[in-house]
């Protein structure tokens, strides 16, 4: 029988109505002649509430107890379901990352899965159980502690899985409908697109959009995954199909457009314009696991430069430190932080080889009196570094100007 995964997020599964809708869905598709693996996230706000608990006892929590506490948000939720199933009248058992075998890097609260074990999972398949899995979490292996993979790790757990299974298809159920041209709560006519290509979806998580985690659309596109978004609420529509750019028609430059709010900007202002110096400060920041996003070096002026670069505002207190050590290495003037930005990018396999789209991007920002700090571009992708209170004006302005509100027409007919 072909295996179907299934991954449901907090707001599927936050209360009991939502957990029996769940436990319908699942037992639906293995009446439809699936063996299915259902994986799920911590209940509604759990995670939240567990982060917040955390901070009134510390300011900085253990990375082991502080996974080892999060990871419970997860272990909640899987006798819930496994227990729906049951009441329904279809046999389920619930387990843990712990349990499964999803062994991960040695890395606490961004662990990256290493490997994942079957054997468990394919006996209880072949037993008729519909299988529960805890999403966000593994074990480590080489300490065999338990980790979690950073905020919508149930996601990558989920694609994982359903790639090591040799799964038909994994189905990522959340509160939208799909995946929409960019976030209805800002544009009203956003439209839902009917498929979308990895390149596409990886480009638009990695940028903001909350639909999926990149992590779990790059192993989709790796292994040829297919994937679909769908509404855990609607589960009778069939949602966004995410799928190789070359199995789609083309009929539109842009596909979407991504607002990016979690974004500080730092800058180090009078660097000795001499080769070496950036490698000397992204290594630093690279070796104190700290990412960097859009990078932007002046032109030399009077033989010194300015670096500016993005990075999360969550590392932003970690970052700093280290960048003012760096330019005290290096002889530069300062450093500087703006954390009142935004980042708006368009993305869209179309682009590739269709001059000008950069340009009605720019001007559609000018038109609207939104301010450009920094740029980069991608064959795929062009981004912005705007003031965050210009945020929403710009989304606005670029979905009108590209007219992706007639998206959702054209795609019915790929």
């Amino acid at each position: 029988m072909p295996i179907l995964v299934q991954k449901f997020g907090g707001t599927s599964v936050r209360d009991a109505v939502c957990i029996r809708r769940v436990a319908k869905i699942a037992i639906d598709a293995q009446k439809n002649g699936y063996e299915v693996v259902v994986v799920v996230s911590a209940m509604g706000d759990t995670t939240d509430k567990l982060i917040e608990l955390a901070r009134e006892v510390t300011n900085k929590p253990d990375p082991r107890e502080y996974d080892l506490l999060l990871s419970t948000g997860e272990q909640i939720s899987i006798p819930l379901v496994a227990m729906a199933i049951h009441s329904l009248g279809a046999k389920a058992i619930s387990q843990t990352g712990l349990q499964v075998g999803i062994l991960t890097e040695d890395r606490h609260g961004k662990a990256r899965i290493t490997e994942v074990k079957t054997e468990k999972i394919k006996k209880c398949l072949s037993s008729g159980n519909i299988v529960v899995v805890a999403g966000f979490q593994g074990i480590s292996e080489i300490t065999g502690e338990i980790t979690t993979l950073g905020r919508g790790g149930s996601d990558t757990t989920a694609m994982a899985l359903a790639v090591a299974l040799g799964a038909e298809r994994c189905d990522i159920y959340t509160d939208v409908e799909g995946v929409f041209t960019t976030d209805p709560a800002i544009v009203r006519d956003a439209s839902k697109l009917k498929k979308i290509s990895y390149e596409e979806m990886l480009e638009l998580a990695s940028l903001g959009a909350q639909v999926l985690h990149p992590r779990s659309v790059e192993i989709a596109k790796n292994f040829n995954m297919p994937l679909r978004v769908r509404s855990s609420f609607k589960p009778q529509d069939e949602g966004t199909l995410v799928q190789g750019v070359d199995e789609m028609e083309l009929s539109n430059p842009v596909s979407g457009v991504a607002l990016d709010e979690s974004q500080a900007r730092i800058a180090i202002m009078g660097v000795p314009d001499k080769p070496g110096i950036a490698a000397i400060v992204f290594n630093s920041l690279a070796k104190k696991n700290i990412s960097v996003d859009m990078i932007v070096q002046s032109t030399s002026h009077d033989g010194v430069n300015e670096i500016a670069f993005t990075v999360d505002k969550d590392t932003i207190d970690d970052a700093v430190p280290i960048t003012q050590e760096i330019a005290k290495e290096i002889g530069a003037n300062k450093v500087t932080t703006e954390t009142s930005i935004a980042k708006v990018s368009i993305v869209g396999a179309g682009m590739i080889g269709r001059p000008g789209i950069a340009g009605t991007m720019f001007k559609a920002l000018a038109d609207s009196g939104v301010n450009i700090h920094m740029i980069s571009t991608s064959e795929i992708k062009v981004s912005c570094v705007i003031d965050a209170k210009d945020g929403e004006k710009a989304v606005k302005a670029i979905h009108k100007v590209f007219e992706l509100e007639k998206l959702a027409k054209e795609t019915q007919k790929v």
